[in-house]
């Protein structure tokens, strides 16, 4: 008489699982796509620029072809031109940057 109860209340049980997953599910795929921040060089910079600190400014990789230089040099420059409120020191630092990676290097250094 019991195991009718029984197999009743564990199908109950079953079906009230599935519907709060189902509808957790469909919460998750609802969900706002938020983008993944990336992750900006956070050091603070060397005397003597290096090829990795320069690919860290500029956010490529240190074996990165001239086109991919000029386009974060321009993507990174606009975000900080004095012009638009950046600073002085940051805009040589990316200009240092550039050279670098494209092996035009000085060796004097930035102005600040």
């Amino acid at each position: 008489m019991a195991t009718p109860m029984i197999a009743g209340a564990a199908v109950a049980a079953a079906a009230y699982a599935g519907r709060y997953g189902i509808l957790a599910w469909q919460a998750f795929k609802a969900r706002p796509r938020v983008p993944r921040m990336r992750r900006f060089y956070e050091g603070g910079f060397q005397s003597s620029m290096t090829r990795r600190e320069a690919a860290l400014i500029l956010g490529v990789r240190e074996s990165v072809v001239a086109e991919k230089v000029k386009e974060a040099h321009r993507r990174v420059m606009v975000a900080n031109h004095p012009d638009a409120g950046g600073s002085h020191y940051l805009a040589s630092k990316i200009n240092e940057a550039k050279q670098m990676m494209l092996g035009k290097s000085n060796n004097t250094g930035s102005a600040f």
